[in-house]
């Protein structure tokens, strides 16, 4: 698969998280000589904290893992990641394959079963071969580096066209902490509390509950607003670990919450540009709406209609489609009053199209890789910004043969 024209240049020179370790294998639950299993330990009183899919139909993996989080953290952890396959809608099979792989990592590390935590992605309804996990289990755990987040990051992939990782370092009262992050994700996508897999690592300390508060507030700025698709995945797992390593308490620091937004912002983009098929990558900003949540509400009608995305693949400068998604959202809106940009190119203004407004300077702005969408609905201070790409003929390619 041809990497997607979006990518950054290459995977980013991330920094060692003290206390966390990671390795990876090649279990061949589907992929066959590649990566596929991703071990990372985690030290002693590590607080770990977790955002999941509110899908009715999530996976054993996330049942399991919603049910663990917050915990006692006394003790070490670590976390499992397969992929090719997502261990949804397999009944009580996969709840024992999620138990299957726990036991297995307990015994080989210590760590104790509630605080292994675990996540599948893939195919959805087939069963998981646990036991091609577990036998590869004993030489992901002789293989533990602190330098293994890349390969890491590479194991977790799907339709993934390159693995994606982010990080920031902050410096607090003259003390430097870390944060680095992997992500997976590039179809079914559309955010719900979180979406794809994403692991965030640093050597902050903080305790679990304001660790928990602070991971969902940024997930509803970061992660809820991004869609490929309009697809909500049974697997999605955001889950932030902090090791504590750098002994620097964070609970109240708005350093280090800039810092992990940046991370966190940088990840869920990333996943946009390497969306299935896309060639462009789309920021919806709305503005004027009712309140914040219409003001997403318009954002996210635009960024999932396929007319909207159809015409940015085709480079078209159709506003009418963007008029027509505001109009269905369901939020507060006037034809009258509303004010339509592509980039800086005025479109539309008082419900008609702006007397400045050419074909020729619209067609234009839409070559560019990367599209701005601006929407002011004149209704009163509301707004909200949401990221998407386009939707061309690769999407339907790539999963019209995904199970084959």
């Amino acid at each position: 698969m041809k990497t997607s024209p979006l990518a950054p240049a290459s995977f980013p020179d991330l920094p060692v998280i003290k206390g966390v370790r990671f390795a990876s294998a090649a279990a061949g639950v589907k992929y066959q000589d590649r990566p596929d299993v991703m071990l990372a330990e985690l030290v002693a009183g590590t607080s770990v904290a977790g955002v999941f899919t509110r899908s009715s139909t999530r996976s054993a993996n996330v049942l399991d893992c919603q049910a663990k989080i917050g915990g006692d953290a006394a003790g070490p952890a670590a976390i499992v990641v397969n992929s090719g396959n997502s261990n949804a809608f397999t009944g009580s099979a996969g709840e024992k394959s999620v138990e299957a792989i726990c036991n297995a990592v307990a015994s080989l590390t210590g760590v104790d079963s509630n605080r292994v935590f675990t996540a599948s992605t893939g195919v959805i309804g087939e069963r998981l071969p646990h036991d091609k996990i577990t036998a590869v289990m004993g030489g992901l755990v002789d293989n533990l580096s602190e330098t293994g987040i890349e390969s890491a990051a590479q194991a977790i992939m799907t339709t993934d066209t390159y693995a994606k990782g982010a990080s920031a370092t902050v410096d607090i009262d003259g003390t430097l902490v870390t944060i680095a992050g992997i992500a997976k994700g590039s179809g079914m996508i559309a955010p719900d509390m979180a979406t794809m897999l994403v692991y965030i690592f640093t050597d902050a300390k903080i305790e679990h509950f304001p660790l928990q508060v602070l991971l969902g507030a940024l997930t509803e700025a970061t992660f809820n607003c991004i869609t490929v698709d309009g697809d909500t995945s049974t697997s999605d797992t955001l889950m932030l670990a902090a090791t504590g390593a750098s002994g620097v308490d964070v609970s109240e620091s708005a350093g280090f919450t800039q810092a992990l937004h940046g991370v966190m912002l940088d990840l869920a983009h990333q996943v946009v540009r390497d969306g299935e098929g896309a060639t462009k990558f789309v920021e919806v900003r709305v503005t004027g709406a009712a309140s914040d949540a219409e003001a997403r509400q318009v954002g996210l009608s635009i960024a999932n209609s396929p007319l909207v995305k159809t015409a940015v693949a085709g480079e078209d400068p159709n506003w009418g489609r963007i008029v027509m998604a505001i109009g269905k959202s369901g939020a507060q809106a006037d034809r009258d009053r509303l004010t339509i940009h592509f980039g800086d190119v005025l479109v539309a203004e008082n419900g008609w199209v702006a007397d400045s407004y050419t074909e020729e300077a619209g067609a234009a702005y839409m070559k560019n890789e990367t599209i701005v969408i601006s929407v002011d609905l004149g209704i009163a201070g509301g707004l909200g910004t949401v990221w998407t790409c386009d939707l061309t003929h690769d999407y339907i390619t790539i999963n019209a043969d995904y199970r084959s």
